[in-house]
């Protein structure tokens, strides 16, 4: 739960306009059960009238723009432009291990395939085992 803001403003980390996350931030509430309310509350008015409200407010009201640009600078780094957390954290990862620990992690994955395609190969003998004992 983010800190309550002075102001009802639309949020970055809204899923649809951000409108009902602001509110949320607004009011120290949980996003998603006022996500839930605000879906809840067009669905009951005939989705057309609530969907244009939304909207309206969607429209109408500031984005949070101190939330931006901190995401901005959070993720500008080292001449990269991350998309988000998960992809900062990536890039993060993928520059810190060592060749050793990448030998490591290819032998590990090269491991995990051959298990899957000798369980896949198993299983088309099954199947073709039990096709011919139908003939």
């Amino acid at each position: 739960m983010k800190k309550m803001t002075k102001r009802w403003y639309r949020s970055p980390r809204g899923k649809i306009l951000g409108v009902a996350t602001g509110l949320a931030e607004w009011r120290d509430l949980p996003a998603d059960p006022v996500r839930l309310i605000v879906f809840l509350a067009i669905i009951c008015t005939g989705f057309f009238p609530g969907a244009i409200i939304y909207l309206i407010v969607a429209l109408c009201l500031p984005a949070n723009e101190e939330d931006y640009q901190t995401n901005f600078k959070k993720y500008y780094d080292k001449g990269h432009i991350y998309k988000d957390a998960e992809d900062a954290n990536y890039y993060e990862a993928k520059e810190e291990k060592s060749n050793d620990d990448l030998r490591a992690e290819y032998e590990n994955l090269k491991k995990k395939v051959e298990e899957m395609e000798n369980e896949m190969f198993d299983k088309e003998k099954d199947w073709d085992a039990r096709f011919n004992s139908t003939k």
